[in-house]
């Protein structure tokens, strides 16, 4: 290396070690190491600008062992963006924009969420997607307006993780020639050496996905090779590339090569000796030589002058392609095509045949997916039963990226994972399907798309354990229960045609809100009451009586059997009312003056739902629900033996009321403290 570029080097590391002994907390070893490849990326190789982050066109870099934030909060630093040293002072503190991990809605310049190992690389494949997708869509000879590359720096524990493995395989599959992953092979995990427990080729491992896979083994007295090695992965077009760089965590400091880098600040005493070894003052924190400031803002705006560049360029391509610049302009402002949501089929009473949900859904589909150009997405290796497939819609694949259906394969983890990493990229509207049941396997990268604000919307079909033969292994009993508790997330069960077209109206205008839409396998009964406009305030009454002596709540397949129940007690003599909850989430922001019109509190109620019964007890005094796995056998038969019969259901709703008459009196549900636990500004 020039001393010079040792000189930036150093700079990297040592401004990265020094925000976590700032905040006394922290992963100093892993930026100390992987200083020479953000170098590189940042000084040479990404096209990026500061002045404009979101410029559509830029390289996207995901730092997927995101312990490593302070290495990206100080090349964020160096080339200029709003990340000044009172922000790498402030490390890890609370309202600080250097949050402890990557935060995409914190920081400029953080396209995605790390932390959670494997997630990082993951979403690196959606936004390459992306990129493919787009490319194939919008680019005219001699009007490249997307020809970017994605960027990845990984760990040892993001390969570990399956997430990256399922994600990864299908990257290959489909040769992903712009995506890029520089690997940080430093040999330690958090218990010790990798020897304990991490022994595989990863190259290897890597050539059978259908990647191009190099190996650098030395960064630490020249970058010609990880240089050579770059531009070698750029060069192969038909595959993703990997590179295999060995570092040394912590490097240069007196814990160099050794777990005790990992997580900790560095000692006063090394940070001050390993400042010294490098030539900086051993007092002074975030130092910058003038010489090295000065090479990164010149790298900065040599970036730059490309995004200005492309921004004649994309002049030049309005004119000449007016419609589809302003399609470009349209999807990554996140507008919905006009008058969308009114292409949404409405179900009439009495004239359309029931069905199952699921075919509900497939309906919605096939009325946005021919309108909605960005809309993109697909199923883990379950096509014919979530039904997410639609007329004239072809796949996306290595030779036909214009494709909009994407074979996601038996990787339900790293389909959503993938799909967080389209919506981050901007200009498509992702959404992917499975069993129910199966969130269990991407339920973090689930969590993420809640925490990021993406909004992608997830058919997960086969909703309760009305779906019969398959039995306890894939009931679905605890899962809406654990969605439901998840921030940011709307969970919906439709009940019929109406409720399931208001998901999907929910689930498209509230683009920074992901949404489950839980669809049945078998046929749910009309509802003659059913609106969309009504579903969309998350309840509504599907049988009315303006003072009833009962109420029963109930969401999805039970509705039907829930209004059965109601009509045998109104014979009885009982007033009472039905309420249709599709979705608990959109219920509670509605004015309290709707909410207790509904459900006042302090009539008798009962919530009906084929699920656990955790959550329904806020809302309701008994509740007919799943405390146990289901059984296998036929939908109608596991129904019956747990009970969600409209004889069942009568006999326990008149049995609710008969209590509280001769309790004297009907508890107010919400006779309680005001709560604490009111939502904040991030």
């Amino acid at each position: 290396m020039s001393s010079l570029e040792t000189k930036c080097v150093n700079t990297i590391r040592m401004v990265s070690a020094d925000q976590p002994s700032a905040a006394n907390s922290g992963h100093p070893g892993a930026p100390m190491g992987c200083a020479p490849m953000a170098h590189v990326l940042w000084g040479e190789v990404m096209n990026y600008s500061s002045k404009d982050p979101a410029w559509i066109n830029r390289d996207r870099f995901v730092l997927s062992n995101g312990h490593a934030c302070a290495l990206q909060y100080t090349m964020l630093h160096l080339t200029g963006y709003k990340v000044t040293k009172e922000n790498l002072s402030k490390f890890r503190r609370l309202g600080s924009i250097t949050p402890g991990h990557p935060e995409s809605f914190v920081t400029d310049g953080v396209e995605v969420c790390t932390g959670p190992l494997g997630q990082g690389i993951s979403n690196a494949v959606g936004l390459a997607i992306a990129e493919r997708n787009l490319a194939a869509e919008f680019n005219q000879p001699d009007y490249d307006i997307f020809d970017h590359y994605t960027y990845v720096i990984c760990g040892d524990g993001c390969l570990q993780e399956g997430v990256s493995a399922e994600a990864c395989s299908l990257g290959g599959h489909l040769g992903l020639g712009r995506l890029i992953v520089l690997y940080d092979d430093n040999d330690i995990t958090i218990d010790g050496r990798t020897e304990l427990s991490f022994t595989e080729d990863v190259n290897k491992r890597f050539e059978a996905y259908g990647w191009h896979t190099q190996t650098v083994s030395d960064v630490s007295g020249s970058l010609d090779d990880l240089r050579t090695a770059i531009a070698n992965a750029k060069a192969v077009t038909d595959k993703p590339s990997i590179i295999k760089i060995k570092t040394a965590i912590g490097f240069g400091s007196k814990l160099e090569g050794h777990q005790s880098a990992h997580g900790a600040p560095l000692k006063p005493d090394d940070l001050a000796a390993t400042k010294k070894k490098f030539g900086f003052p051993e007092s002074e924190n975030f130092f910058v030589p003038d010489d090295v400031q000065e090479f990164f803002t010149k790298a900065a705006a040599a970036s730059d002058a490309k995004r200005q560049a492309w921004e004649e360029l994309f002049g030049k391509y309005t004119a000449a392609f007016p419609e589809k610049a302003g399609e470009i302009s349209r999807r990554f402002a996140g507008k919905l095509p006009e008058g969308l949501v009114d292409k949404l089929p409405t179900f009439e009473f009495g004239k359309d045949k029931e069905m199952a949900t699921r075919k509900y859904s497939q309906m919605c589909l096939s009325e946005i997916g021919p309108n909605m150009p960005e809309l993109i997405g697909g199923s883990a290796d379950l096509t014919p039963s979530n039904l997410t497939n639609y007329k004239e819609v072809t796949d996306f694949q290595k030779d036909t990226p214009e494709g909009r259906y994407i074979r996601f394969g038996v990787r339900e983890h790293g389909m959503v994972a993938i799909c967080n990493g389209m919506f981050a990229h901007g200009g498509l509207r992702p959404y992917c399907a499975t069993f129910l049941v199966f969130t269990g396997y991407c339920l973090g990268a689930i969590r993420l798309s809640a925490l990021s604000k993406f909004g992608v919307i997830f058919v997960m079909t086969h909703d309760s354990i009305g779906l019969g033969e398959d039995g306890p292994t894939h009931q679905p009993v605890e899962t809406l229960a654990t969605l439901r508790s998840l921030p940011n997330l709307m969970v919906w069960r439709p009940a019929d045609l109406n409720e399931t077209s208001a998901a999907y109206q929910m689930a498209l205008e509230r683009s920074e809100t992901p949404s489950v839409i839980a669809c049945s396998r078998s046929g749910v009964a009309a509802l003659e009451l059913a609106t969309r406009e009504k579903a969309c305030k998350g309840a509504y009454a599907v049988m009315e009586d303006a003072s009833p002596d009962l109420i029963i709540i109930s969401t999805g397949s039970e509705v039907g059997p829930s209004m059965k129940a109601a009509a045998s007690l109104k014979e009885g003599g009982l007033k009472v009312r039905v309420v249709s909850m599709p979705c608990q989430e959109v219920f509670m922001e509605q004015p309290e003056s709707y909410r207790l019109e509904l459900l006042p509190g302090t009539v008798p109620t009962l919530s009906v739902e084929a699920s656990a019964v955790y959550g329904w007890q806020h809302m309701s005094h008994d509740q007919i629900g799943m405390v146990e796995f289901g059984r296998s056998g036929s939908g109608k038969d596991v129904f019956a033996f747990f009970g969600f019969t409209p004889e069942n259901i009568a006999t326990q709703g008149k049995a609710l009321v008969e209590f509280y008459k001769k309790a004297g009196t009907v508890p107010d549900l919400y006779l309680r403290p005001p709560t604490s636990n009111v939502l904040r500004e991030h």
